[in-house]
């Protein structure tokens, strides 16, 4: 099968599971529609050759994209700009709502959305079996780590980064910082040397972007004093991130 062909049967496959009708995408291209419908779909089993199909074309889709690594680079922290779904790391850190099965909004640029998207529906029923086991929602601050499945990366942690309504909190504050080392000490425990993290809690949950940042790096900084870790990657994806991280960095050098 070419990629077309490949993703031809996939939407036609979820077509059909979800029910739904192909017009209602006419006019995109397949792999809009196909990420569209794995974005709704919620975690249940599929075909063996639905997986094998869908592997080669995210492969495929990956390799496309570009991939990412840092093994020439020597310096103990770095900032990269771009698509986190494109790193080769031991480790990608996945900014999750509390529910922790993904983005369900179809097509959204979250993410979220995105590290679910290419890592393939095995991330999200891997996640539904973890929160089936754990009975409650994840708490804020805390951890879990998945596979990556056919991401480049090794495996995915994920976390809830703290929500800020109205001006950010001494706890909400402390709440971040939890989770940069929650996603630390959960790399060590798997014996992992890489990890890159994505600026957590800065979108949908309105973290604001420059004390994220300071947040981030004084954590990350004094964790790496008594750590086995031996790379973190800030990955930004906004020049507005990549400002403050850089300056923030330059102050701590």
């Amino acid at each position: 099968m070419n990629q077309n062909e490949r993703l031809n049967y996939l939407i036609n496959y979820l077509l059909e599971d979800l029910h739904l009708d192909k017009d209602l995408f006419f006019g995109e291209d397949l792999f809009t529609t196909y990420r569209k419908l794995v974005n709704i779909r919620e975690a249940k089993p599929v075909s063996k050759k639905f997986l094998e199909i869908q592997d080669e074309m995210l492969q495929e889709e990956n390799r496309k994209k570009g991939i990412v690594s840092f093994e020439n680079d020597n310096n103990k922290i770095i900032l990269w700009k771009g698509d986190i779904t494109r790193l080769k790391v031991d480790a990608i850190v996945n900014a999750a709502n509390n529910q922790m099965e993904g983005c369900f909004v179809p097509g959204h640029h979250c993410i979220d959305n995105a590290i679910h998207t290419y890592a393939g529906i095995q991330l999200r029923e891997k996640c539904h079996q973890i929160m089936k086991q754990q009975g409650i929602l994840e708490p804020t601050g805390k951890a879990k780590i998945t596979l990556a499945y056919n991401l480049p990366s090794c495996y995915v942690i994920h976390t809830v980064g703290p929500i800020v309504r109205e001006f950010v909190t001494k706890k909400e504050e402390t709440l971040l910082a939890s989770c940069y080392e929650s996603c630390l000490n959960l790399a060590e425990k798997y014996g992992l040397k890489t990890i890159a993290f994505c600026c957590i809690s800065t979108g949908v949950f309105h973290f604001p972007n420059d004390l994220a940042s300071k947040i981030a790096i004084e954590t990350v900084k004094k964790h790496l004093e008594h750590s086995t870790i031996e790379k973190v990657i800030f990955n930004v994806f906004k020049d507005e991130d990549e400002r403050f991280y850089k300056q923030v960095l330059q102050k701590n050098l």
